[in-house]
């Protein structure tokens, strides 16, 4: 499912205009970075929570030539289901 499909679905569960379904969403998109950006978490309960994660740095290897390149330490964005999503999806 892609961006557009899901705005269609939104909008026709919630009866809402494709318009307003896709403001709501990129809201929500919106909210979750900035959040994730400030160190913070989402958390929905039933669905599942957004956070953040630490990544060290480390060496790795360019793939043409071989030779070991350093990978910066990192902050990546992480999801987590919650128990009803993974029961929904089972």
């Amino acid at each position: 499912m892609n961006k557009s499909t899901l705005i269609q679905h939104i909008a026709s569960i919630a009866g809402l205009t494709k318009t307003q379904a896709d403001d709501a969403l990129d809201a929500f998109c919106t909210i979750v970075q900035s959040e994730l950006a400030h160190g913070g978490t989402v958390e929905i309960k039933g669905f599942g929570s957004f956070s953040t994660t630490q990544r060290a740095e480390r060496v790795g290897r360019n793939p043409k030539t071989g030779e070991p390149v350093v990978i910066l330490a990192s902050r990546a964005p992480k999801f987590k289901a919650g128990k009803s999503l993974k029961d929904g999806v089972a």
